[in-house]
């Protein structure tokens, strides 16, 4: 990982830069802090959303693998097949969000109409 891109460190710029924003006087300059701060907020959420994406495809890869009997050497396999069930996931969560229709899980025995 770059060390711009730790969370710590985007954290800190985050809080420099706002507290840099609050005292100057030149509105270009505040204008140019606050769109860096925007910038460095936009940069962590990605880091979180990565990070929150990574663990999940983790625990759906080890379901999987106890599924299966907890086969040995089948740890890639597992863990496509978790990236392509999240990627999928994703993809009916955006195509809902843009108005077309929602799929309902496979899990779900019953039929429900979805806004």
């Amino acid at each position: 990982m770059d060390q711009s891109d730790d969370p710590r460190e985007l954290e800190r710029k985050i809080e420099q830069a706002t507290r840099m924003a609050s005292r100057v006087t030149d509105q270009t300059t505040v204008e140019r802090l606050r769109a860096w701060v925007e910038d460095l907020k936009r940069k962590l959420q990605q880091h979180r959303e990565a990070r929150r994406t990574k663990q999940a495809t983790g625990a759906r890869a080890h379901e999987l693998w106890e599924q299966s009997g907890r086969t040995s050497g089948r740890a890639l396999e597992f863990w496509a097949s978790s990236r392509v069930r999240d990627q999928r996931g994703r993809s009916e969560i955006i195509g809902a969000s843009v108005g077309r229709p929602r799929r309902v899980p496979e899990c779900l025995d019953v039929s429900i109409q979805l806004p």
